[in-house]
């Protein structure tokens, strides 16, 4: 079993996150996937910006901000 680092992307409404999380890659066919811990992670993040509540999401993951071009 190894573990390698990447960055998911949650959208909701005028934001994005970029949360850290770590993919599992094992030999059977589920692979890769994520930690129990990291789904919850991704779950808060994206409830955080849902109720625009952005001090929450930032402890973590990194917040944008989305800005249309016209």
């Amino acid at each position: 079993m190894n573990k390698r680092p990447k960055t998911k992307l949650v959208h909701e409404g005028d934001f994005a996150a970029e949360v850290p999380v770590e993919l599992i890659e094992t030999e059977d066919g589920w692979s890769p996937y994520l930690s129990v811990e990291d789904a919850q992670k991704l779950d808060d993040v994206r409830s955080a910006l849902q109720r625009g509540d952005l001090e929450s999401a930032a402890k973590l993951a990194k917040i944008f901000r989305l800005t249309p071009i016209n």
